[in-house]
């Protein structure tokens, strides 16, 4: 699982996203009092198949985007960025070969967060992604 979030981050490094989030993409949950914008990456699932010489490992990925801007303009710009990075990418995977990394389901959402300053509200976009790999 380590190689898989290495091979993200890679694929992250230098890219327009990671310039819009400042870097700023955390693993399962942001930590606290993190600047908007930001992107959480976590594996919500992780099946393995046994087809034959090779274990075939499928995962299902989710990328939350946070935006804390008045209206929509930063958050779908960031949904952009994220869609021209992992869509149908073959991500770098020490030790293994990524099959495939495709674009999924989507959720658009609007949240009240609690900061040091009080409540804000925030939009949430959760992308979710089916990747593939084998060793």
């Amino acid at each position: 699982m380590i190689d898989l979030t290495k091979g993200i981050w890679a694929e992250l490094s230098g890219s327009a996203l990671a310039a819009h989030i400042q870097d700023r993409l955390f693993k399962i949950d942001a930590e606290e009092g993190a600047q908007y914008p930001y992107a959480v990456c976590r594996v919500v699932s992780n099946m393995p198949e046994y087809p034959g010489l090779h274990t075939i490992e499928k995962y299902l990925i989710q990328f939350s985007l946070f935006s804390s801007k008045n209206g929509s303009t930063e958050i779908e710009n960031m949904l952009t960025d994220l869609w021209t990075l992992y869509d149908d990418v073959v991500l770098t995977i020490t030790g293994n070969t990524s099959i495939y990394f495709i674009r999924g389901h989507l959720v658009e959402m609007k949240e009240d967060h609690t900061t040091p300053s009080g409540t804000i509200s925030v939009y949430h976009y959760a992308q979710d992604y089916d990747g593939w790999m084998t060793n």
